[in-house]
């Protein structure tokens, strides 16, 4: 008869809320006898999670929100690491939210509790030194990422990686057709999807852009049409009043982004995950990107990787064209999509072996690591 074991996992945003639920379920499914403790989502709950307090309490980004409510984080991780200390789990699991949570790791590993960190900062791109914490505060760094592992090992810290959950939940070989029937989109017209973000910001600087480019596309190719998916309810406003001023033949969605990637030609979007869907669909893309003028001024001098994009830094080479801050105009952007329209065939097989590479059951993967950590 299996002993109980307890594990402990902080998850600080939606999306560490979907890992978090699906390395839980996989817990459960190898090991019996377990009880879950910490903070989390809705699906983290429904996997058995008590959350000591509501998950959104973590979920802030940007440095002056961040000084609004450190107050507040400090004051709840420090009643977190006292609350753990207490209980005593057999692994603390911190998922993401690097910030909040190595923090509490170091302290806990102190204490004689092993540690797990699941989801590697970039480190490998900007601010590396923070791997020397790291060593200190985890037993096992977990990547869905395989240049993620390699620089871990170079460092000495134990990693292992265990592919994307994405990789899992995307089909192999994407149906385009059917795609397009749920979204009620003509069979053989050419589309382009246009991904300018789900923040405010983003969709303020690249909204407008993403448009233009589809008027210079236009010029070329007069039959083409586009999908424009909005992240929520707030981005379709948003993008709803900017498509006011035009006459352009855009199909606006709300949500759908993973539907509108398999229904499409080609995408151009913005660097963030989504380009890992894309990806992961198969779509030849482009990707775009535009900050604040003094933070990508900043970011340049501070960044130490050669490409901003997951495609490419998957890859190990430019894969996909990145055109940046002032060099992404609309002439230069439908310049450098046009081409992909005809002929993407090397995009698509860097794409389909980058694929299999991350489809390795990430949940189940991560899981079984987690209970050999445990012993």
């Amino acid at each position: 008869m299996s002993k109980p074991i307890t594990v402990a996992l902080v998850a600080g945003e939606a999306s560490g809320d979907i890992l978090g639920a699906g390395l839980m379920q996989a817990l459960k499914a190898q090991y019996a006898d377990i009880q879950f403790v910490g903070v989390g989502g809705p699906l983290m709950e429904a996997q058995g999670l008590a959350s000591y307090f509501p998950m959104e309490r973590l979920a802030v980004m940007g440095l002056v929100e961040v000084l609004g409510r450190l107050r507040e984080l400090l004051k709840r991780r420090k009643a977190l690491l006292n609350t753990l200390l207490s209980i005593k789990p057999d692994v603390f699991i911190g998922i993401d939210a690097p910030d909040f949570n190595l923090d509490l790791e170091l302290k806990l590993r102190n204490a004689g509790i092993k540690t797990v960190h699941y989801v590697s900062p970039s480190i490998w791109a900007w601010r590396q030194k923070r791997v020397f914490k790291i060593q200190k505060a985890c037993d096992l760094m977990l990547t869905l990422l395989p240049f993620e592992a390699k620089f871990y090992q170079e460092h000495k810290v134990p990693v292992c990686f265990v592919g994307h959950p994405l990789a899992n939940s995307i089909e192999l070989e994407p149906q385009r057709q059917q795609a397009r029937e749920l979204l009620a989109l003509e069979r053989d017209t050419e589309y382009v999807a246009l991904m300018p973000g789900s923040r405010a910001g983003e969709v303020e600087r690249l909204g407008n852009l993403f448009l233009d480019t589809a008027s210079e596309l236009l010029k070329k190719r007069p039959q083409l049409k586009f999908l424009l998916p909005a992240a929520n309810e707030l981005r379709f406003v948003q993008l709803e009043s900017m498509l006011k001023e035009r006459d352009l033949p855009v199909v606006l969605l709300q949500g759908q982004s993973q539907a509108v990637l398999e229904a499409c030609d080609a995408v151009l979007i913005a660097s963030g995950t989504a380009t890992l869907e894309a990806l992961l669909f198969k779509r030849p893309m482009v990707v775009a990107y535009k900050l604040a003028g003094l933070t990508y001024w900043i970011l340049r001098k501070m960044v130490r990787s050669p490409y901003i994009s997951l495609p490419n830094l998957l890859a190990g080479k430019m894969l996909v064209p990145e055109i940046l801050q002032d060099q992404a105009t609309p002439e230069k952007l439908a310049a450098a999509l046009l081409p992909l329209l005809d002929d993407s065939a090397e995009q698509i097989r860097f794409f389909a072996g980058i694929h299999h590479i991350l489809r390795r059951n990430a949940s189940e993967t991560a899981a079984t690591a987690v209970l050999q950590l445990i012993g």
